[in-house]
């Protein structure tokens, strides 16, 4: 974090250290937990990119996660390649998906972006339920984790861990890179003030259909190591729930803040686990949580954190 801040760097290490010692808490957390808990904070930091620090609210950004996840599981099972190759293939096809998705939608704003995205994002759902790879409504199963590189073997809980914790950090400070560079700062300068950055000679369709597709490749990398990680691939990740939750991570974490989503992503998934009992009275306790937050947290926890201390996190 060559570029970040003091408490920025602190909350970092912070973190580095809870994720490290977390396995040797198993009474705590369930270690594939931790694992699922990891990609789906990845998935909640590519979708702050795009709507903490470029203005764009996406519904539709499950298509990314869950088409990944799809072409993942797929390649891994009936291709038989190394994982790191699925995952690579799974971030090509987010990419080329947000490239195609992104050009369309990005000429509208607002509400009008976000139906395009909603409507767009169903039309994947669709084109996966009746694809044949797919296997539909039963999904595909038993996805060999493999060895990465050839050399190590994921089939062991505790390595599979650490492996996507390193996924995890890469990506995380990629995107801590990508906000902090003059790319990020023109992201932010459209993001407040539109018309203003254009006359100062940016093309802002072009930087905002850039971010798209990077935040597309990320939600994608996020979707392909989940697949590994669950050795299974479902509609329910494609569903326009899973792009409704992904939004709730990160204003429950908080939005345009680095360490929000993660925090989000992590309360949202622990919270799902633990209260699997409770059947769907889960949606009511996170419709309850999100309400709580838009009243009385607007800034997320963690940027009500920040706030209190005065820091940027």
């Amino acid at each position: 974090m060559t570029t970040a801040s003091t408490s920025e760097r602190w909350a970092f290490a912070i973190m580095v250290v809870l994720l490290l010692i977390a396995p040797l808490l198993p009474q705590l957390i369930y270690l594939p937990t931790l694992m699922q808990a990891l990609c789906f904070a990845l998935f909640a930091c590519a979708f702050n990119l795009l709507i903490g620090y470029v203005g764009l609210l996406s519904f539709g950004h499950a298509m990314f996660f869950g088409l990944a996840s799809y072409v993942s599981a797929y390649t891994a099972k009936e291709l038989g390649v190394t994982p790191e190759l699925a995952m690579l293939a799974a971030v090509v096809v987010a990419a080329a998906l947000g490239l195609v998705t992104g050009a369309l939608s990005i000429r509208r704003q607002g509400i009008y972006f976000a139906m395009i995205t909603l409507a767009l994002a169903q039309m994947v759902r669709f084109f996966c339920l009746q694809a044949p790879f797919t296997h539909g409504e039963d999904g595909i199963n038993e996805v060999p984790r493999g060895k990465l590189l050839g050399l190590i073997d994921l089939s062991n809980q505790l390595t599979c861990y650490f492996v996507v914790l390193v996924i995890f950090l890469a990506a995380f400070l990629l995107i801590h890179r990508i906000i902090n560079s003059p790319f990020g700062e023109i992201l932010k300068a459209i993001r407040e003030n539109e018309p203003r950055a254009i006359s100062l000679g940016y093309k802002a369709e072009q930087y905002k259909l850039a971010a798209f597709v990077l935040s597309a490749a990320l939600a994608g990398l996020a979707g392909g190591l989940k697949a590994i990680v669950v050795q299974g691939a479902s509609l329910t990740d494609v569903h326009w729930t899973a792009s409704g939750e992904v939004v709730l991570m990160t204003l429950v974490g908080g939005l345009g803040t680095v360490f929000g989503p993660v925090a989000g992503a992590f309360i949202i998934v622990l919270m799902k686990n633990n209260l699997t009992g409770l059947g769907s009275w889960v949606i009511v306790i996170q419709g309850a949580i999100f309400v709580a937050c838009v009243l009385a947290f607007r800034r997320g926890i963690v940027g009500e954190i920040a706030r209190r201390i005065g820091k940027p996190l």
